[in-house]
């Protein structure tokens, strides 16, 4: 017999039906659950990221036509979660409701408010972890606190995984013959255009419509298996498609952790082991964010707030625009503007110009790149932020400042990423295209239609380390 009655599963970042921890759960204690999720107002007050907002509302359509197929459905509502979920709990005569953590400042307090309030009314409030394969303070150093350098917080991370693979890795198959009949709710969907958010396309860097959803996330995962041995050595060439596109998957929940790590042990490789590497990153950084939460305001080594930062609105501007003269740069910041998305390896040189080389204070470009990434995610955003910009935990030392010149030699030998987002330098050989500007004379100006060069690499990072050293 179930525990409850009636259930809610309250939908947030995990749009998908397979391996749902908290819909599995609540499908195993329940006979009858809801699927719900709210239209945070609360959260969307000023938000500009309309790509995310146009992917959730397209992940809903997905989720809620999977639900369909089922002979259920979503039921999608407008207003403030905090009061929203009670009053649905309470509306709906609901038993529990059964969620997955979140571990963004702001969600924790939404959480607990959430929780408090459905005390109240005798309904149980039932929280589970689906996100990450280890949370809080599930690894710790010898110390017994949380680790803040990267590298022995992956080795504890493995050895933990090791310990209980099976458990940790278990894949959560929800009773979907549970979910409320389709018909049993009359009420209408909210939208997000309710709230003037208009469609906007979705496109790939081919111009392409962008896929979204759970199958599509699957997809890209099974698409990967051919190059997952060679991500190791490709991963930093962003004219090579050696990476596995599925960070918004991540973000959205539309695919679990937990197969992205069992596929690496089936595909068992160096190429798999960086691949795994990356998502440790991705917990070790969701870890700092629920542990120190200081860094979603300011550094997370406090010291380095009082570091003076220059400030150029015009160079600002050029840098979001792409016309900052680096190649490599403009390259990499259009492309984030035509698509909202960047490769990996240009978003830490994009990162370190704008704070090593114009001396803009790293929560302007973090700012930017929150209203602009589709892949945005606050913990991984401020995590590289202050690594690039020497303030955060396990970050790049102060004195290391990439040239973004060398780097695209390096990276881009050939041009073909910079050929295909800088038009202007199409027609540049592979030698000059990475400084296409005359070699006397800094700031004169290269191909016609192309901007010179805002600074000067090596007196700006001269001037960085200034910075740093005087405070």
């Amino acid at each position: 017999m179930s525990q409850y009655a009636r259930s809610i599963v309250w939908f947030r970042r995990d749009y998908r039906l397979s391996d749902h921890r908290a819909l599995h759960e609540a499908c195993a204690q329940s006979s009858e659950v809801i699927p719900v999720f709210v239209i945070d107002e609360v959260l969307l007050k000023g938000f500009k990221n309309v790509r995310q907002v146009q992917f959730i509302q397209a992940c809903l359509d997905d989720l809620e036509e999977r639900l369909r197929e089922r002979g259920s459905r979503l039921l999608v509502v407008q207003g403030n979660p905090a009061h929203k979920i009670p009053e649905l709990a309470k509306m709906l005569q609901v038993n529990a409701v059964f969620l997955n953590h979140d571990y963004e400042p702001m969600a924790k307090l939404r959480d607990a408010h959430v929780e408090r309030e459905l005390k109240k009314l005798g309904v149980a409030f039932l929280s589970f972890k689906d996100q990450v394969i280890f949370e809080r303070r599930e690894i710790l150093s010898g110390g017994g606190s949380p680790y803040k350098v990267f590298t022995p917080y992956s080795r504890a991370w493995l050895k933990a995984l090791e310990t209980d693979r099976a458990s940790h890795l278990k894949e959560y198959r929800p009773d979907l013959k549970k979910l409320v009949a389709e018909g049993s709710l009359k009420e209408r969907n909210a939208r997000f255009a309710n709230l003037g958010f208009d469609p906007v396309p979705l496109l790939d860097e081919n111009g392409k419509p962008l896929k979204f959803g759970e199958a599509e996330g699957r997809a890209l995962l099974k698409r990967f298996a051919p190059s997952i041995a060679h991500y190791k050595k490709d991963r930093d060439f962003p004219s090579i498609e050696g990476t596995s596109r599925l960070s918004v998957h991540f973000r959205f929940g539309t695919i679990s952790v937990r197969e992205a790590v069992r596929f690496c042990s089936e595909h068992m490789s160096e190429g798999a082991k960086t691949w795994l590497n990356e998502l440790i990153w991705r917990e070790f950084y969701m870890m700092i964010l629920d542990q120190f939460p200081h860094v979603e305001k300011g550094a997370f080594k406090p010291e380095f707030d009082s570091l003076k930062w220059e400030w150029s609105r015009e160079h600002f501007k050029a840098w979001c625009e792409g016309r900052t003269g680096f190649p490599i740069v403009d390259a990499g910041m259009r492309q984030l503007k035509e698509t909202g998305w960047m490769h990996n390896r240009v978003r830490m040189i994009v990162a370190m110009f704008l704070t090593k080389d114009l001396l803009i204070h790293w929560q302007e470009g973090e700012r930017y790149f929150a209203e602009q990434l589709l892949d945005h995610e606050l913990s991984a955003n401020n995590g590289g932020w202050q690594w690039s910009a020497s303030t955060g935990c396990d970050a790049q030392p102060y004195f290391r400042v990439m040239n973004p010149v060398s780097q695209s030699e390096r990276f881009d030998p050939e041009g073909k990423y910079i050929r295909r987002w800088v038009p202007e330098l199409r027609d540049s050989d592979a030698k000059r295209i990475h400084w296409p500007h005359e070699e006397e004379g800094l700031f004169s100006s290269g191909p016609k239609g192309y901007p010179a060069p805002l600074v000067d690499h090596k007196e700006q990072r001269i001037k960085a380390i200034r910075m740093f050293k005087k405070d």
